[in-house]
């Protein structure tokens, strides 16, 4: 099994909702963000990604890191991701472009009805049902 390193984002909205997207031709709904490529480090990757998929100019330093998780890849068989976890606050406000079909706005303690990624079901909303965004800066993106 091959492994692909990628960077994603649990944002958060002021109203602690977590934002999810689906990218065109899948099912799967994740968290924004994506591959890491050569040269890049995870942090860089995540601002590139944000900046390409939903027009958001992240702040490098208020993206907390929240550490590593391993899960099957959504839209790629027989590849595991290995990601980089970094949390930040958002406005809300958001342009999907790129490669998104669309996004999602998501309690990540209610039930939902929506296909989700492994990464997104088994480590992502749990780790963001545990943890409230009170504490966190509210300026975490940047226009």
């Amino acid at each position: 099994m091959s492994e692909m390193a990628i960077a994603v984002a649990l944002m958060r909205n002021d109203a602690g909702r977590v934002l999810l997207v689906r990218k065109q031709g899948t099912d799967a709904f994740m968290q924004p963000g994506g591959k890491i490529e050569a040269g890049e480090d995870a942090r860089g990757a995540l601002i590139r990604e944000l900046n390409e998929e939903l027009s958001i100019a992240a702040i490098p330093e208020r993206l907390r890191y929240l550490g590593r998780a391993e899960a099957p890849a959504a839209n790629e068989p027989g590849i595991t991701v290995i990601a980089e976890i970094f949390e930040l606050l958002s406005d809300g406000r958001i342009e999907v472009g790129a490669e998104i079909a669309e996004a999602a706005w998501v309690d990540p303690t209610g039930p939902l009805d929506l296909m989700l990624a492994p990464l997104t079901r088994d480590y992502i909303l749990p780790l963001a049902a545990d943890r409230p965004a009170a504490d966190m800066p509210y300026d975490g993106v940047g226009r």
